[in-house]
């Protein structure tokens, strides 16, 4: 019985007990040995505005970058007619616009948040943008259009 017990302590520790994040890392440098690539279609950004909240944003891809080019098309055609009018009514229209826009690119590129609470109900992208804090909005916002490649004077044209 004694000596069983040597081996399996010898046993352990040549071969230590793994917990789940370290398997799947060494599943992933495995499967990298035979010549595939593992990429994750998301970053997570933690925030700097509040600590214990991180958003999962989608990386840009080339269906990715086609879906959110039509969807912002036509609503940044309207924004621009607006705003080339003279008068202050249309320059008003033009910030709503703006800021569909900006719901729009959230609303495609956010794909989770985590740590946040609003209203006792647990925050997701949607529910971020109409009932959460704004400093959060704008920081996934900020997140979303920096994974676009594009800078925030760069997505308004």
């Amino acid at each position: 019985m004694m000596r069983w017990r040597l081996r399996l302590d010898r046993w352990r520790q040549i071969f230590p007990r793994r917990d789940t994040e370290t398997l799947r890392e060494t599943q992933r440098t495995a499967t990298s040995r035979h010549g595939e690539r593992d990429y994750e279609s998301v970053r997570v950004v933690d925030s700097r505005v509040a600590a214990g909240v991180s958003f999962r944003v989608s990386k840009m891809s080339f269906g990715r970058r086609v879906e959110l080019m039509t969807r912002i098309r036509e609503v940044a055609r309207r924004m621009e007619f607006l705003a080339a009018g003279p008068d202050a009514g249309g320059k008003m229209d033009a910030g709503l616009v703006q800021a569909e826009i900006e719901k729009l690119y959230v609303a495609w590129g956010l794909k989770a948040v985590s740590g946040l609470v609003v209203d006792g109900v647990v925050a997701g992208p949607e529910l971020l943008a109409e009932a959460g804090p704004e400093d959060l909005f704008r920081e996934a916002l900020a997140a979303v259009r920096a994974e676009t490649g594009l800078s925030a004077e760069e997505a308004k044209n």
